[in-house]
Formats: structure tokens, C-alpha cells, sequence
């Protein structure tokens, strides 16, 4: 502002300046992955510093891409991404909106129950034999329905659906609406920015689903594209070490081809959510 005094400008250019060197920061690890996966081995590991590459080459990303396992597990990743957030956002968004009754019997002891879970699960060998025991074991159900619902997401969401005002929903049953249409037609439109932001967790967290999978998959066919990307990495450390025939395919391009080939998906589907996620994630900020 031209009426600033000389204080706010110096503060404004220090944030200027703080923010840069954050975005820096944050921008750098992508960059350099992708020079590492464009450049020969050869270059690569004679510099810890990667700005800008002598000399191109794709034959990372034409090694990767010749893998036919790797389209199949990318398949496997986006049904269970898509398919696994829908299922999450329906139970979350349904569960969220009852508990965000105040008249709803036995509410506050349920939701006492699910902020326990925050502090202490059931255990890792309990949950294997109940995922063994419902038949879920190497089907892609084991790394959806399980982790349907993330406590901390139903509690931003109760939290939301609460400071909605009561005289719409009022509103809207003496037009004739029931508590399912009341759900549908006002409180899901007026929770959009919420909604997007939790779906965009529960997208990322899915796509990146690594944990569950080696715990409940043994199946390679239904492998998901980071257990893959894990196992490929580790064969081809295991034939280098034994002296394969092409030492460049275990190279560092290789394992940062494999970085930008799982986050290209995220980085393509965040431009669509982000008008939401900045109002989501600044809900509650401010208050009138």
C-alpha cells in the first residue's frame, strides 16, 4: 500500500522473502526428482545438486512404462482410490451429521468411543485375524472398508455440520423434507469447501496405500501401484548387488522415475479441489 510506513514494509518484505524460501523448499524435492529421472546415471551421481541436466534421457520412463504389472497395480490404485473415497466420504458425511445432533440418544458416549480409537486401536494382529476372519484377505475390500471412516475427518466434518444453522434445517421439514433430504438438498450443498477438503484426504491417503496392502495382500495381481513401485525397487537392488546385466536401470533414474510416475496423479487431480480445500482448510478462521 503507496500509505504504508517504512514497519509494514519491512515486515511485508521479510514475509515476502520467508515465503519464497518455503516455496523453494517445497518446489526443489519435485524438481529434483524429475531431473534425476531424465538424466543418465552416470551424471546423476556425480553431483548431489540437480538444477538442470546436460544431457536428456527417457529411458527410465520407457523401462518403467514397458511394465505390464505396472499398468496393472495403476488400475488396481485408482479403483481403489476412486471407489475407496466414495465409500469414505458416504460414511463419514452420513455418520458426521448424526452425531452432529445435539438430541441424538447416547451421542456424546459414541463420540467419546470414536476419539478413543485416536488414542488406542485394537492392534495390528487383532485387525489381521478380523480382516482373515470376514474373508477379506487378498481382495481390494481390505484396504477400503476397514479404513472407511478416519476419526479425525468425521470429527472435522460433526464439527462443520454443527455450525450449521438449525433454522434451515428447520426450514426445510416444514417444507415436507425428511432428515435424508434435509442431508441431501441443504446441508451437502452448504458444505462443499468441508466436503472437497476431506475428500481430497481420503483420495491421497487411498492413493497412497501402502501399509494395508502389505499386511493383507499377497496376491501380485491385485497389487497396488506403490507396492509394486516397492517391489520393483527392491528386485532391482537385489540383481545389482548379484551383478545383473544393466546396471543403469538401477540407477538412481530409475528410483526417480518411480517417485514422479505415483505423484503425477495428485499433482493432476489438485488443481480441481483446490478452490474448495483453501476454504476448507480456513473454516472456522474467521468469525463474524
Amino acid at each position: 500500500m503507496p500509505n504504508s510506513s517504512l514497519g509494514s514494509k519491512i515486515f511485508d518484505s521479510l514475509n515476502y522473502v520467508i515465503l519464497a524460501l518455503l516455496a523453494l523448499l517445497t518446489i526443489y524435492p519435485f524438481w529434483d526428482s524429475l531431473i534425476v529421472s531424465i538424466t543418465p546415471m552416470q551424471e546423476s551421481v556425480t553431483s548431489s545438486l540437480h538444477l538442470i541436466p546436460k544431457s536428456v534421457t527417457f529411458e527410465a520412463y520407457q523401462y518403467m512404462l514397458s511394465l505390464e504389472q505396472l499398468w496393472t497395480s495403476y488400475g488396481i490404485s485408482i479403483f481403489i482410490t476412486v471407489l475407496g473415497t466414495i465409500i469414505s466420504m458416504i460414511a463419514t458425511t452420513m455418520a458426521a451429521y448424526a452425531l452432529s445432533k445435539k438430541q441424538l440418544p447416547g451421542g456424546r458416549t459414541v463420540m467419546f468411543l470414536i476419539i478413543f480409537t485416536m488414542m488406542f486401536s485394537g492392534g495390528i494382529i487383532p485387525t489381521y485375524l478380523v480382516i482373515k476372519q470376514l474373508g477379506m484377505m487378498n481382495t481390494v475390500w481390505a484396504m477400503m472398508v476397514p479404513t472407511a471412516i478416519t476419526t479425525y475427518n468425521l470429527i472435522i466434518m460433526r464439527s462443520f455440520f454443527s455450525s450449521i444453522p438449525e433454522s434451515l434445517e428447520e426450514s426445510a421439514k416444514l417444507d415436507g423434507c425428511n432428515d435424508f433430504g434435509i442431508l441431501l438438498r441443504v446441508v451437502i450443498p452448504l458444505s462443499m469447501p468441508a466436503l472437497a477438503t476431506i475428500a481430497l484426504f481420503y483420495s491421497v491417503s487411498r492413493w497412497n496405500e501402502f501399509f494395508t496392502a502389505v499386511m493383507y495382500i499377497t496376491d501380485k495381481k491385485i497389487w497396488p501401484l506403490q507396492l509394486f513401485l516397492r517391489s520393483m525397487l527392491i528386485d532391482n537392488e537385489a540383481a545389482f548387488q548379484s551383478g545383473g546385466d544393466s546396471p543403469f536401470l538401477l540407477g538412481p533414474s530409475v528410483k526417480m522415475a518411480t517417485i514422479m510416475i505415483s505423484v503425477i496423479p495428485v499433482i493432476l487431480i489438485y488443481p480441481f479441489f483446490q478452490r474448495y480445500f483453501v476454504q476448507g482448510v480456513t473454516l472456522g478462521a474467521v468469525k463474524e
